[in-house]
């Protein structure tokens, strides 16, 4: 799973990076959407989304509403995704990009392990996101909700954690927002290798 991950100035030159690459009109406003720091469920975050045939980034909070209003369901299964009436229709028609410089997991011993990319300081997490209309407006001022796809763990987590989400290419972004047939291939698909570390006593 992926219950916490991390996002900080890194995180939001790159998404502006990515944004003005493909979509020269993005306002620098959009700074304001960044906030450096550990992101939990049902928190805010910057997502990277559709906005005709480019992408946009928008502010939305962390986790679909749990049944009976009860919590928040912020991750999954890439698995069965597509078999959950809650999920299916968002990852055919509504997928996103989750950027962050670092998710955790914990370990045996209740260390919190840190996972990043080994050759660049943003990892691009797979999700989708839908509009909640009666959301709490205090959060996102659409009422946009995200949750992040996970798969099977690689070589690099499986020793910490069994699962971990599914982590896209920068080349792959357009991809996987735009290509319905670019879907099936990484849902299927095993993430490449990360490095990790505990944190300093």
């Amino acid at each position: 799973m992926c219950g916490r991950y991390y996002v900080d100035d890194a995180t939001a030159r790159e998404i502006m990076r990515i944004v003005h690459r493909v979509n020269e009109k993005f306002s620098m406003e959009a700074g304001e959407l960044f906030t450096s720091g550990d992101i939990y469920p049902s928190g805010a975050a910057p997502i990277l989304l559709p906005a005709g045939t480019a992408l946009e980034a928008r502010r939305m909070q962390w986790g679909f509403p749990g049944i009976r209003g009860k919590g928040v369901i912020f991750n999954a299964r890439s698995e069965t995704a597509l078999e959950k009436r809650m999920f299916k229709d968002s990852l055919k028609f509504r997928r996103c990009i989750v950027p962050a410089s670092a998710f955790y997991e914990w370990d045996k011993n209740k260390d919190k392990i840190t996972f990043r990319r080994p050759d660049t300081p943003v990892l691009f997490m797979a999700g989708f996101y839908r509009f909640y209309p009666d959301a709490d407006k205090n959060r996102t001022e659409d009422g946009g909700r995200f949750v992040i796809l996970t798969t099977g763990a690689n070589d690099s987590v499986s020793p910490i954690h069994e699962r971990m989400p599914i982590l896209l290419e920068e080349r792959e972004l357009e991809d996987w927002v735009f290509d319905d047939d670019f879907v099936a291939f990484v849902l299927h698909r095993r993430p490449g290798p990360l490095i990790w570390h505990k944190p300093l006593a």
